[in-house]
C-alpha cells in the first residue's frame, strides 16, 4: 500500500497524496548560458521529465533564471526548480524576479551555514518561499552533512561501551538533520503542503533504510533519489536497485535517477532509466510493453534480433500518433519471439505477438492477436510491415479512436 503524503503543487504539477509518482530531472549546462539551458530543459520535458531543476550558484545564473522561464513558457508549461546551495539566501533575496519565477526552491540545510549564522540563512531561504508561496525541498546529502553535528555524535559514539557502528551513526544524523531542518521550516510557518523532504546518499541500502525511517515520522512528500549513482550499467542498476524497494513499499512521491552520462551520451538517458523503473513496477504506464526472448541456439543468426530492435524502433516512432488517435495504446502488450519453447506462449498472451518457430527464422513467423493466432507468414520480405498492419487494426478494434 502506498504511503500517503501531504501533497505538494509545483507549478502546473501537483506530487504527493494520490498523484502518480513524478519524474524529475536536472540540467547539467551553465545556466548563466540561456540559448543551452532552454535547449536542454525542453529536451528532457519532451522526454518526460515532469520538473527539471537548473543551478543557480552565482549572480549572472540569477539573472538569467527570468528570460530562461519566459523562453521554456513559450513551448512548454514545465515546472523549473532552482537548486541552491551556499549562498541561496543571498541570491533569492538580491534577485526577487528570480525568486517570483521558479516553481520550487531546492535547498541544502547542510551547507547554508553553521550554528546562528545557518539559522539566519534558513530563515532568509524561507521567508522568500512564504513571499513567493513556492514549496521547497528540504534535501540533505551524504556529502554536504553537517560536519561539526557529525563529528561530535561519531565522538559521543566512540566513548560508549559498546559504540556503534560508524554507518549507523552516519545514517542517524542524516535522518535527524532532515527532520530538524523540517521542524525548523514549519516553526517558522511553512506547511507541510509546501515542503519535499529528501536524504540522499551514494549507498543503496542505506538509502533504504534512512527513507524508511523518514516515511514512518513524517508525512512530508518524499524525493527519492541516490545522491550519485554513477554511469554505464552500474548506474543503472544502483538507482533501480534502491529505488525500486522504497518503491514497492509504497515510499516516494517524486524520483529523479543521478546518472552520470559517458561521453556523448544524451541527459536524457536519466529520463528513460526514470520512466523505465516505474513501468517495470507497473506504478505508471508511459510506453507500449514489448517482450522479446534474449535467443539461443534455437535462434541461430541475427535476424531475431535485428527484427526485435526494428519493433522497438517502429513504435517509439508511431507511438505519439497512437496517443492522439487511440487513447491507451500505451498499455498495448507485444511479443517478439524466436524459436518454439516459449514462442507460442507469450505470443498468445499478448495483445499482438510475432513467433518465429526457430531454425527458419526470418523466412517463417506466426501472427498472434487476443490469444489467437491470425496467420502464418512465409518467405515473405516485409514481415514487419504485414505485423505492423495487423497491430494497427488491433488498434482500431480495442481503442476508441477520436
Amino acid at each position: 500500500m502506498r504511503r500517503i503524503s501531504t501533497p505538494v503543487r509545483v507549478g502546473n504539477v501537483m506530487l504527493g497524496g494520490n498523484a502518480p509518482i513524478i519524474i524529475q530531472s536536472m540540467t547539467n549546462t551553465d545556466t548563466a548560458d540561456i540559448d543551452s539551458t532552454v535547449h536542454q530543459i525542453l529536451e528532457l520535458s519532451n522526454a518526460g521529465s515532469e520538473m527539471v531543476r537548473i543551478t543557480v550558484d552565482r549572480p549572472e545564473s540569477a539573472e538569467a533564471v527570468p528570460q530562461i522561464v519566459e523562453r521554456v513558457r513559450k513551448f512548454s508549461p514545465v515546472p523549473i526548480i532552482g537548486d541552491f546551495h551556499f549562498n541561496g539566501h543571498i541570491l533569492l533575496k538580491k534577485y526577487p524576479d528570480m525568486a517570483k519565477c521558479l516553481d520550487k526552491y531546492r535547498i541544502n540545510p547542510g551547507n547554508i551555514g553553521r550554528g546562528e549564522k545557518r539559522d539566519s540563512h534558513f530563515e532568509t531561504i524561507l521567508e522568500m518561499a512564504q513571499k513567493y508561496k513556492k514549496p521547497i525541498r528540504i534535501g540533505v546529502n551524504g556529502g554536504s552533512l553537517d560536519p561539526e553535528l557529525l563529528a561530535e555524535k561519531m565522538d559521543k559514539n566512540r566513548m560508549q561501551k559498546t559504540p556503534r557502528s560508524d554507518t549507523e551513526i552516519f545514517e542517524e544524523t542524516l535522518q535527524e538533520s532532515a527532520l530538524a531542518s523540517l521542524a525548523f521550516a514549519e516553526s517558522f510557518g511553512i506547511p507541510l503542503s509546501q515542503m519535499v523532504i529528501s536524504a540522499k546518499v551514494s549507498e543503496v541500502t542505506s538509502l533504504i533504510r534512512i527513507h524508511r525511517f523518514l516515511a514512518d515520522r513524517t508525512q512530508v512528500a518524499i524525493h527519492l533519489g541516490l545522491t550519485e549513482a554513477g554511469g554505464g550499467l552500474s548506474g543503472i542498476i544502483s538507482s533501480t536497485s534502491g529505488l525500486s524497494v522504497l518503491l514497492l513499499e509504497g515510499i516516494g512521491d517524486t524520483i529523479r535517477v543521478s546518472y552520470t552520462p559517458s561521453s556523448g551520451e544524451s541527459r536524457i538517458q536519466e529520463v528513460r532509466i526514470a520512466r523505465e523503473i516505474l513501468q517495470s513496477l507497473e506504478l505508471r504506464t508511459f510506453f507500449p510493453k514489448i517482450t522479446s526472448c534474449p535467443g539461443c541456439g534455437r535462434t541461430t543468426g541475427n535476424h531475431f534480433q535485428e527484427f526485435s530492435e526494428k519493433i522497438r524502433q517502429e513504435v517509439t516512432a508511431r507511438l505519439p500518433k497512437w496517443k492522439q488517435n487511440f487513447p491507451g495504446s500505451e498499455k498495448l502488450k507485444i511479443a517478439v519471439m524466436g524459436c518454439i519453447v516459449n514462442g507460442p506462449g507469450e505470443a498468445r498472451s499478448a495483445d499482438i505477438g510475432i513467433f518465429f518457430p526457430g531454425r527458419g527464422e526470418g523466412k517463417v513467423a506466426e501472427i498472434y492477436g487476443d490469444g489467437e493466432k491470425i496467420c502464418n507468414i512465409s518467405g515473405e520480405e516485409n514481415i514487419s510491415e504485414i505485423f505492423f498492419s495487423f497491430v494497427e487494426e488491433y488498434l482500431q478494434k480495442r481503442f476508441i479512436k477520436k
